[in-house]
């Protein structure tokens, strides 16, 4: 049996309670070397056998689990495994070889980015939606999904993958529509010790980024919402009405539906 964890942002305190109790009982733990904090791995028994994989392809990981079976192993993935984490193609492969695996989900590192800044993504009067992409480097990206494109709706955007290409996010962002002085912000290592934010603009993200070193495992979050809003929402507004609570004011039948 084969578990995906994810590992959280850093801070081993953000390991999910399942995900500790799989890492007491793994016979192997595969790890993501490069980003997941080698803390977590105290938590493993003695005498399991723990892999680097930042060392690993993709068909070492597999026969590694395979020379596990019909042990119990853990695939330790940095954050969620629901963003970057390429276990698609190693599911794939261990539903060739009849290889049981569970997922379990990991908070996010632009979640824990959230909580370090205090702030809400999705800020009445400024952004209802959140965009998460990466700018095209080795990996490609499709054109349709371009730094660029993703920039034309204006909303809250985070970075993944990028603090190597500054630059290039600078330009591509000011060229899909965000404004020079649009506030940003760098989040080097949200929830680990040496954890850095770096308040900058669009328009400095390069120069914030040069300044302070950073060109890896770091986010880039943009968006009006880093301002703040001092508009309330409709969710805890005395006027209006939910499926628990009667309103001051009689509701519009659209948002009533929409909070039902």
């Amino acid at each position: 049996m084969v578990y995906f964890v994810g590992a959280g942002p850093g801070d081993p305190d953000l390991l999910t309670i399942k995900g500790k109790k799989l890492l007491q009982q793994a016979d192997t733990v595969i790890y993501a070397g490069s980003l997941v904090n080698p803390v977590l791995l105290d938590f493993c028994k003695k005498g399991a056998r723990i892999l680097d994989s930042s060392h690993m392809n993709l068909e070492e990981i597999i026969s590694a689990i395979k020379e596990t079976e019909p042990g119990l192993t853990v695939r330790l993935q940095t954050g969620d495994t629901s963003l970057y984490s390429a276990i698609a193609e190693q599911t794939d492969r261990l539903q060739k070889l009849g290889i049981r695996y569970e997922t379990v989900p990991g908070v996010s590192s632009f979640c824990a980015a959230a909580a370090v800044m205090d702030m809400e993504y999705t800020v009445p009067g400024k952004s209802q939606s959140v965009i998460i992409t990466r700018a095209a480097g080795r990996t490609p990206v499709p054109e349709r999904e371009s730094i660029t494109s993703m920039a034309a709706h204006g909303t809250s955007m985070v970075i993944f993958l990028s603090a190597g290409m500054t630059r290039e996010v600078s330009k591509d962002l000011i060229r899909g529509g965000y404004s020079p002085d649009t506030p940003a912000m760098i989040m080097y290592k949200a929830s680990w010790p040496d954890e850095k934010v770096v308040p900058c603009t669009v328009g400095s993200l390069h120069q914030a980024a040069e300044k302070n070193g950073i060109s890896r495992t770091a986010l880039l979050i943009v968006g009006s919402f880093l301002e703040g809003s001092d508009q309330r929402s409709c969710l805890y507004d005395g006027r209006f009405s939910t499926g628990y609570r009667t309103g001051t004011e009689i509701p519009d039948p659209h948002e009533q539906e929409a909070s039902s």
